[in-house]
């Protein structure tokens, strides 16, 4: 890939990236993860593949103000029309449009070429480990969610059985999973030396906050006893 086309790219992707969990650095570093990834294989298109890399949340603009939309399937069509309006090879426009299209994970269209399969896998490391938590939190303050769900009895919850989105049920529906669901070699053993930080994370703030309930409640209680509380 030549200067010029890369610029051009990197141009386009900055003029559509806005939401702060989803930024210029964010696209960057599932970037610099897919050249390191890459790097372990064997035959991979380069050109295609950075381009995906830089297109790939071109579309989270429209999904953020439309939740119903998917970001995938809305970039994937933006960079074919801004790839062949620029003159690119339609072929090529269609090859980097699958890659960004099934980048975010459904069972029903997952990831098929060596391109594809490397930037989902850069896209899903970028949610391991201490970014992963970091990149959550401040989503969660984006979109006005808590940290955690306090169940009726008073307690905190965990977030494995919640309904409720919140830090905690992120972590374990999403977050706590993620580690084995990588294409490639590369990819799974660079996430599995995060693993353990995001896990740190998680376990110290569940224990301060749900030590601090239960000793909280229990001088309440003898201050004030239950039955005459509120």
């Amino acid at each position: 890939m030549k200067k010029e086309t890369y610029c051009l790219l990197e141009n386009y992707m900055l003029s559509c990236m806005e939401d702060a969990a989803h930024d210029k650095e964010h696209i960057y570093r599932v970037l610099y993860n897919a050249l390191e990834i890459a790097a372990s294989e064997n035959d991979v298109d380069y050109d295609i593949l950075i381009a995906a890399c830089l297109l790939h949340d071109i579309g989270r603009k429209e999904q953020f103000e439309n939740p119903a939309l998917c970001h995938a399937a809305v970039g994937s069509e933006k960079a074919y029309r801004f790839l062949t309006l620029h003159g690119f090879d339609p072929a090529y426009a269609g090859q980097v449009k699958r890659c960004i299209q099934t980048h975010r994970y459904r069972k029903n269209d997952p990831p098929q070429s060596l391109e594809a399969k490397i930037l989902f896998d850069a896209d899903k490391l970028d949610v391991t480990g201490a970014i992963g938590i970091a990149r959550t939190l401040l989503y969660k303050g984006i979109v006005s969610e808590p940290l955690y769900s306090v169940l009726p009895n008073g307690t905190v919850s965990a977030g494995e059985n919640d309904a409720a989105p919140s830090f905690f049920q992120e972590y374990k529906y999403k977050l706590e999973g993620l580690y084995s669901r990588f294409y490639t070699k590369k990819a799974a053993q660079m996430a599995e030396e995060r693993r353990s930080i995001a896990a740190a994370f998680y376990n110290g703030l569940y224990r301060e906050v749900n030590s601090t309930y239960q000793r909280g409640r229990e001088k309440l209680d003898e201050i004030i006893p239950p039955s005459d509380q509120s």
